[in-house]
């Protein structure tokens, strides 16, 4: 079966500072047309933190399209000319003050390939310590860092305390790879 749409037009609706939205007309395989709204966002990482005493680095912050505060891992665009692993590095060093002795890319994931681009690389940071020469953090960013085990994040996804997707993939993760540190039973 052939799934692949031409694009016939596109046109950019809105230029923002952190996204851009197109619109597309195109032609599906049987020869129908559709619409297509597609948010364009730079690609970006995230980071499963796993301290000395096996606990996971949780960020409170207030997210504005969900209407409260949200806990999640770390994260960030990936900024023109760097590196996914170069943003990472950064993202640490701004969002925790932290750096990390082993850092592992896990996966690329698209956050919602129903309507935007975003790339997301996940990666673990472990053997973690302060970090020399702290980066200046984004002034619009409160952020209130938290440490959970295994076992309360895990409870956290199961309660819906946890509801970012990308901290819920996490979570699972290092609940599949105790050798990160930490398991369910100590």
């Amino acid at each position: 079966m052939k799934f692949e749409e031409r694009v016939q037009r596109r046109q950019t609706v809105y230029q923002g500072g952190l996204v851009q939205v197109e619109k597309q007309e195109v032609t599906l395989p049987d020869q129908s047309t559709a619409t297509r709204e597609i948010v364009r966002h730079q690609p970006a990482v995230a980071l499963l933190m796993i301290d000395s005493n096996n606990q996971l680095l949780i960020e409170r912050q207030w997210r504005t399209a969900a209407g409260k505060p949200i806990l999640e891992i770390p994260a960030g665009k990936i900024e023109a000319g760097e590196t996914p692993r170069a943003a990472a590095i950064r993202e640490m060093n701004e969002e925790t003050r932290l750096q990390a002795a082993n850092l592992t890319a896990v996966a690329s994931f698209y956050t919602s390939p129903g309507f935007t681009d975003e790339l997301m690389t996940l990666y673990t940071a472990t053997g973690l310590t302060a970090v020399t020469t702290a980066l200046p953090q984004d002034a619009d960013e409160q952020i209130e860092l938290i440490r959970w085990d295994l076992a309360t994040a895990v409870e956290a996804v199961a309660s819906g305390e946890l509801q970012d997707a990308k901290t819920v993939m996490a979570v699972w993760y290092w609940q599949a790879h105790p050798e990160l540190g930490g398991t369910l039973n100590g």
